[in-house]
């Protein structure tokens, strides 16, 4: 066993049996490049990917050719990055049998928050809620590139049916880092709102995450 070889055992034995909190940022994507980099010492690879985008949630929202353009970091490392947050939000979307109540406006930008932080482009989620805030549905309506995204108003509504929905929330991400909506975001959601008002279904929020934080567009006073 080599050096390394004994280094990495340390550090898988640590987490197993600490779990996470010990651990710098640094030290757990060094633990996680242990199963991409065979062999040599992830440090630099770990300590390069935080210098180059400055934060974790900024290495996980990174895209996998970005990602290889990194020192130390090449494809294999790379397209395991961009599976982490991929596989979470899979996840968060799917969770078929776990009953999810977002029956306030704070549960909801926090479930948005978690489900777009990562994203490398600008997407459209609309999530379908019973009467009691129970969810019944997510759906990924549109997407587009890191300045906007196109929105089918027609599908919107007919996601709201199919699911038996009373109540509708939308949410998107703004990858430049601003969180403020723009025109165009309030001209989408007042046309949404009133197309699901003609099946009497409400609208009941507008999320806009940015910066790993997000804005109610509902609390900004833009959907009334």
């Amino acid at each position: 066993m080599g050096v390394h070889d004994g280094h990495r055992e340390r550090k898988k034995t640590q987490y197993r049996r600490c779990g996470s909190e010990p651990f710098a940022d640094h030290e757990l994507l060094e633990l996680l490049l242990f199963y991409a980099i065979p062999r040599v010492d992830t440090n630099p690879a770990a300590h390069a990917l935080l210098d180059r985008f400055g934060s974790l949630q900024a290495v996980f929202a990174a895209s996998a050719d970005e990602l290889a353009h990194v020192p130390h970091i090449g494809p294999n490392a790379a397209l395991l990055i961009s599976l982490i947050p991929a596989l979470y939000r899979r996840a968060m979307v799917s969770a078929a049998n776990s009953e999810v109540i977002l029956d306030t406006r704070a549960r909801m930008g926090e479930y948005f928050r978690e489900l777009l932080s990562t994203e490398p482009k600008e997407v459209m989620y609309q999530l379908c809620l019973d009467a009691k805030g129970r969810r019944r549905n997510i759906y990924r309506v549109g997407e587009g590139d890191v300045a906007s995204v196109s929105l089918n108003t027609r599908q919107i509504v007919e996601n709201a049916i199919n699911s038996k929905a009373a109540m509708v929330a939308l949410a998107h991400n703004h990858p430049s880092g601003v969180p403020f909506p723009s025109p165009e975001d309030r001209d989408a959601t007042l046309r949404i709102r009133d197309a699901l008002e003609m099946i009497d279904v409400r609208l009941v929020e507008h999320v806009i995450v940015a910066d790993n934080d997000y804005i109610s567009m509902w609390d900004s006073g833009m959907m009334r």
